[in-house]
């Protein structure tokens, strides 16, 4: 079987020359983006818009060069998102657009419109059957994105609390389900706290979107409500103190299966491409209302057609990279308690678990984990 092809390029740009938004107008171009038809389709451009506060999610310039490329082609593209199933600025639609635009998206510096995929409230999705699932045999995607001819993804490669790193896959699977779709990714497992760690400062509390978790007035500690609880993961990223667990780790393992079967669904049967840069590789989500110091150095710009072999791309080119000094992932390797994984992922969190995300993704074909990287 042929190796799927992923081009690759650095940050790198010599004075005076192009910048780093017709570097990546070159790659694209040169991984063969020109071969879909573009002409006269809507094109779903899926990206972070980033949460408030924090500012590590990717510029708008990226954006705004990949809808050159569109345009160029004939296409109609729109940059798109679904709403979120937690507290913060992108739960619905008004808000969520009112961050876009706090963030730097607007009409004018992204060269198109943008229209949140689910909808208003984030209940305008649709049924897709996924071929091949194991847990999900129908996921729910935001209409918008399933009503697209085309889909491309643009996605910031960066770590994760929960899944180790945040790349492709995360960004079309968890990113194109509806705010229901995104509580069925999540709804595998649920957290347990130690009470000797707890604190009581009610942190976890105020990122929990599901009145999940409670304080107990007798002992001063949180406490999980497993009635409510959709076992999403943002209090395990709000607790300074690592007195949050998943009490089952399989439970990542189902989640990080889900999100293959989700990506499955959104680009199953239809033309897609896919771009990735690692840049700016913070320790969790771009979801968080802030970012911490990067854990690994800026390393380029990857493309591909296949989903699968560029987040494989971009997984072997951070286990290569050192940590950077004084980033959490440095600090944990330097505790002498700290158990080394050998895995700069789950070195940086030691609860996260990202090895099943890619295998499931092979297991149900959406692509190959074998890749010729090619550079430019």
């Amino acid at each position: 079987m042929e190796k799927s092809k992923v081009f690759f390029t650095d940050f790198h740009t010599v004075a005076f020359g192009d910048g780093l938004p017709s570097k990546l107008k070159k790659l694209i171009k040169k991984a063969g983006i020109e071969k879909l038809d573009m002409e006269g389709k809507f094109v779903a451009i899926k990206i972070h818009f980033g949460e408030l506060g924090n500012i590590s999610y990717l510029r708008p310039n990226y954006a705004k060069a990949v809808v050159d490329v569109v345009k160029e082609m004939g296409g109609k593209p729109f940059l798109t998102d679904c709403n979120t199933m937690y507290p913060g600025h992108r739960k619905n639609a008004i808000e969520h657009l009112y961050t876009a635009w706090e963030n730097g998206f607007t009409p004018l510096s992204a060269g198109c419109p943008i229209i949140i995929g689910d909808g208003l409230k984030g209940t305008d999705d649709v049924e897709v059957p996924v071929e091949g699932g194991v847990l999900v045999k129908k996921a729910k995607i935001g209409r918008a994105i399933m009503d697209a001819d085309i889909v491309i993804s643009l996605t910031h490669f960066k770590g994760h609390e929960t899944t180790g790193f945040g790349g492709t896959i995360k960004n079309i699977g968890m990113g194109c389900g509806s705010r229901a779709g995104k509580c069925e990714q999540h709804s595998g497992g649920q957290p347990t706290i130690d009470e000797d760690l707890c604190r009581g400062c009610r942190k976890c509390a105020r990122e929990c979107a599901n009145e999940g978790l409670k304080f107990n007035l007798e002992t001063k500690k949180m406490e999980v409500d497993y009635s409510k609880c959709v076992g999403c993961g943002r209090c395990l990223g709000a607790c300074n103190f690592d007195a949050i667990s998943f009490r089952d780790n399989s439970a990542v393992k189902d989640l990080n299966a889900k999100m293959a079967e989700y990506t499955k669904a959104v680009v199953d049967g239809r033309p897609n491409f896919h771009i990735s840069l690692i840049v700016d590789v913070s320790p969790n989500c771009d979801c968080h209302g802030e970012n911490d110091v990067p854990i690994l150095p800026n390393i380029g710009m990857f493309c591909s057609f296949d989903p699968l072999a560029l987040d494989q791309a971009c997984v072997d080119a951070c286990l290569k990279a050192d940590p950077i000094p004084g980033s959490q992932l440095a600090k944990h390797l330097a505790d002498p308690e700290h158990v080394d994984r050998h895995d700069h992922f789950c070195n940086s969190a030691p609860e996260s678990e990202w090895k099943t995300q890619l295998a499931h993704a092979e297991k149900i074909g959406l692509g190959s984990r074998e890749y010729e990287l090619i550079k430019m």
